[in-house]
């Protein structure tokens, strides 16, 4: 269900893979799931809540947006960033500010209203970012819902189709045993009649030899 739009937003960032990310978030938890984290990267010391005014800023304006700048640099966030361009041999480079600030001993979490303060968000300006991230959850939940959806049709159709295809198998099934069964009383009657006809030749042969070596005598 979507966040209540009063409640203030926070900017938190980490970094995964090739890129530093930031996102405004109300809580630890939101940010974890808007960056598809599976552990929490808090808990490993590897995301942390940050008063950055330009980070600050950038994250305000798209609520709810994982914004990424390549590992290592001191550019500006943005949705659409560009890969390092100097991947090669980065571990033997000194490693930049952010990333020492990143890995540095946790500060104490400071005020919020300070924070935005500080980068010149007034409470309005807060309350407009919280309502635009409730909007952006909203439209991931929607989106989630959508594919939910998709794919509950989509075991629905195969399901269906299964169950069709199971019905046609038992229904040649059932005929099959019933012309087996039909053919095998056919059998135990020609059977029944062979067996007839042996029994009346014999009985018919019998007194037919005994006829002829009468005649014989």
């Amino acid at each position: 269900m979507p966040r209540k739009p009063s409640r203030k937003l926070k900017t938190y960032r980490t970094s995964l893979g090739f890129y530093d990310q930031a996102v405004a978030a109300p809580s630890m938890k939101a940010a974890l799931d808007a960056w598809g984290a599976k552990s929490n990267l808090f808990h490993q010391g590897i995301a942390k809540e940050t008063d950055d005014p330009d980070i600050v800023a950038a994250t305000m304006a798209a609520p709810g947006v994982v914004l990424r700048r390549p590992v290592g640099s001191d550019g500006p966030f943005s949705e659409h960033a560009e890969l390092p361009t100097d991947l090669a041999g980065d571990e033997d480079k000194p490693k930049s500010k952010s990333e020492s600030r990143l890995k540095s001993k946790k500060r104490p979490i400071k005020n919020p209203a300070k924070g935005a303060a500080k980068s010149g968000i007034d409470d309005r300006q807060a309350r407009a970012a919280a309502a635009a991230f409730a909007r952006e959850e909203q439209r991931r939940e929607s989106a989630r819902r959508k594919e939910e959806s998709a794919r509950a049709k989509a075991r629905a159709r195969r399901d269906k189709a299964v169950a069709s295809a199971q019905a046609a198998l038992d229904k040649a099934r059932q005929d099959h045993e019933a012309r087996a069964d039909a053919i095998e009383a056919e059998r135990a009657a020609l059977d029944e009649r062979a067996a007839a006809e042996h029994a009346r030749w014999d009985k018919q042969r019998i007194k037919l030899e005994q006829a002829v070596r009468r005649a014989r005598e």
